[in-house]
Formats: C-alpha cells, structure tokens, sequence
C-alpha cells in the first residue's frame, strides 16, 4: 500500500536582529512542505511500551523517574516520581532553633543557596517584626541577583549538555566557578553557604569582596555573548528548542508556573516587581517576556535575566551604604566577642541567645521572593518559642514540576530530555 508522507522542513535565519530594547528576537523559521514517498501497513499493530528515565540518570537533574508509556517514539503518558532524597527539611526545621534553620535551607536549592538563605530570614524577621539595616537591605540584593546568574549558568550549561552542546557547559562552569570564589570569600564554603542570621547576616562583606563582584560583572558579558553567538541562531539548537515543549500562559497560570517558566509563556509576572521587597521599585531593571512559551523563549529569557541581574548588582554596589549589617538588638544578634569577654551584660546576652535561642513572639508570616527558578515562599509559625511550631516552604521546583507531563505528552522520547531540562528544577527543593 502506497502512502504519502507530509514533512515539513525549517529553513533557519541565521540573521536574527535584536529589539529596540537591546534583547534579542527570536530567529525565524521559514515552514516549507516537501513530500516524500513511504510505505506503510495499516494492518501492523502494536503494544504500548513502559520505560523507566531515571532515577539514577543525568539528563533527570535529580534523582527524579519519569515512567513514560511510548507509542514507538511517542510520549502517550508521562508519570513523575519523587520522593527518593526523602530529606524532609520542613519537619526537621520544627526540632530546631530559628537560626539552626538556615543550614537547612541552601541544601533546598544548592545551586542558588543564598536566595533561601535570605528568603527563609526575611520570613521570620516579619514575623518578629525586624527591620534590618540598610546595609544588610543591599548586601542580601546582591546576593540574591548574583547566585540567580549563579543559578541560571548550570541550567544552561547542563542543558546544553542534555542537547549535545557540551562547549556551552565549559564557558558556563568557568564563570560558576568565579562565583564558587566569591561564595568561599564571603562564607568561607562554596554551596552550603549558610551566611543569613535573624537580624542581619554572619559577616560583614570581607576587604576586597565588592571589586572580585565588579571584575566578573565587568567581563562576564563577554562570556554571554559567545553563549548568544555559539547558541542563538544555530539551526540544531532552535531545531531542537522552537515549537517543543509548548505551554500557553493560560494553562502555565492554571499549573500555578511561575519564574521564567511563566514569563515565557507571555505572562508578566516577577515577584520583584508586583510585590516589591527591599526596594526593588527602586531599581532599573527589565522583566524579559516570552512569545510562545517553548524552550526556546526559556532559554532566552534566561539569558535576558542574568544581563538584568548584572544591572541589579551594578545599581546595589553604588547604593551600597555604611554602617552596621547587623540590628543592634542583643535579644536577636550575638555581640562581639570582644564586648562578650568585657562586659557583663554582652556575656549575659550572648549567654541567652546561644543557650536559649531567638525567641519571636506568637504568630505567623508569609514571604515570598523571586528565586530563580521561581517564586519562592517561606510559611512560618510561632508559639512564642525558641523553635517554629510549622515551617513550609512553596518550592518552585515542586509546582514547576507538575505540568511536565502535561508538556510532553504526544512529544517525541527525545524532547521528554529537553523539556524536563527547560524546566530548571532541583530535587533538594522538590524532596524537602
């Protein structure tokens, strides 16, 4: 039996041209129908087939199994598994004092630990009723705005691996391990950074700290546009990243997506800018906003994303002011060692807060961030204790996570890998 076949062949632009705002516009693709000659018969059948991705694979980001039914190469159903790390950060936080907390947090998401660090303080300083300095207000945003760059160089880098681009891993993990130095710099550890307290933060910036920042401010744009040049407009990439993995930004509204994930379906949406905190309204930055809400415009808002971070940082550092980073509350921030080993009531105070922890009043608070993978919200309870009677965190990762059957169903076996990558999820958030 003679049948004809319809294949649509793309014929890429490599001549893309960027906005009038400076960012770049997505390359065209040119359908054009050939027809091709097959054979086929329709009285061949044949069973669906069960396999397992993960969760002991690379190209899962995690320890995260996908069992998929495939109709030959065709994704008929998507199931995700969780739950292998089985961490259970929340419930532990319940057994420990506010600020024993923290080290739980940068093991949620690794790959960008100061956002939860800062977000999880931010949480409890509501709910006590903190104010923290303008020093530490600065300092916490350019924390904050550096690991998101921090955090969307591994995406790109791991999913250039995951679509064969493996030079885009090397220029990215070059400029990660800058900020790895600038982590160890400040914190004295490169992931399970740790440097938030209730009150402020458990340093001040180290001499020298802020021109390591500006220098790789200064030449990491380079380093982005050899990712644009290598990445944009190459024909196997947009083939690989247009029209694949689409989500409207009705159904991404529906899903509850939100980070780049949402902004690229075309809905302007960023915690920053709709519910400021630390005065974000009074920064000049861009929300970049896709089109069809494919990987493609995941990939470019991204990359839009970290030239507006470096904006962020550049607008912070000249902002940055003097003075304490830490509340001059003894109830709340332990005093120098020097004032503990000289006056009495130093010694008493720092007696108190290490024996007996902070103590918030009873209540509840709610705070959300813009992480980078997200919206990022910190639920707390107090009973008026040392320790939090409820702590839970909306993960990005986890919500993020639940429409990618929704993504891949009816895509091919080899779009299951790029769109779950698309996705920039970490397990440590989605298995707390």
């Amino acid at each position: 039996m003679q049948g004809v076949k319809k294949t649509v062949v793309y014929n890429v632009s490599r001549g893309a041209e960027l906005g009038a705002d400076g960012g770049l516009v997505r390359a065209p693709i040119v359908p054009v129908e050939t027809e091709a000659a097959v054979e086929f018969d329709a009285d061949i059948g044949g069973e669906h087939m069960l396999i397992n991705i993960g969760p002991q694979h690379p190209a899962t980001h995690g320890v995260l199994r996908l069992v998929l039914e495939l109709d030959g190469e065709t994704v008929i159903k998507c199931t995700p598994h969780i739950g292998y790390l089985h961490s259970s950060f929340e419930k532990l936080g319940e057994y420990r004092d506010w600020n024993q907390i923290i080290p739980l947090t940068d093991r949620m998401d690794y790959l960008a630990p100061l956002i939860y660090n800062c977000a999880y303080a931010m949480a409890v300083e509501k709910m006590m009723g903190v104010e923290v300095t303008e020093r530490c207000k600065v300092v916490r945003v350019i924390l904050m705005e550096m690991d998101r760059i921090f955090s969307h160089l591994l995406w790109l880098g791991t999913t250039g691996i995951d679509l064969g681009a493996f030079t885009i891993f090397l220029y990215t993990f070059q400029e990660r391990e800058r900020i790895y130095n600038l982590h160890e710099a400040y914190t004295g550890a490169r992931i399970t950074t740790s440097a938030t307290r209730i009150g402020g933060m458990m340093a001040d910036l180290p001499p020298g700290w802020i021109e390591g920042l500006m220098e790789f401010v200064r030449t990491f744009p380079r380093t982005l546009a050899e990712v644009d040049t290598l990445l944009t407009n190459n024909s196997i990439w947009i083939g690989r990243t247009q029209d694949v993995g689409l989500i409207s930004a009705e159904d991404a509204v529906n899903f509850g997506l939100s980070g780049a994930n949402l902004r690229a379906s075309g809905v302007d949406y960023d915690v920053r800018k709709d519910r400021p905190y630390y005065d974000y309204q009074t920064y000049e930055f861009d929300v970049p906003i896709g089109e069809q809400g494919d990987i493609y415009d995941r990939y470019l808002c991204r990359m839009e994303e970290m030239r507006q971070s470096l904006r962020i940082i550049e607008q912070a550092v000249d902002r940055l002011p003097g003075g304490s980073i830490n509340v001059d509350d003894p109830r709340v921030i332990l005093p120098t060692k020097t004032a503990a080993m000289n006056d009495m009531e130093s010694m008493i105070h720092h007696f108190k807060v290490v024996m007996e922890g902070v103590r918030a009043p009873v209540g509840e608070s709610w705070f959300s961030v813009e992480s980078s993978k997200g919206e990022l919200g910190m639920y707390v309870v107090s009973d008026g204790g040392s320790k939090p009677v409820r702590w839970r965190v909306r993960g990005p990762s986890f919500i993020n996570i639940a429409a990618l059957p929704y993504m891949i169903e009816g895509a091919l076996l080899s779009d299951v890998i790029a769109v779950n990558a698309s996705l920039d999820i970490v397990l440590g958030e989605i298995d707390r």
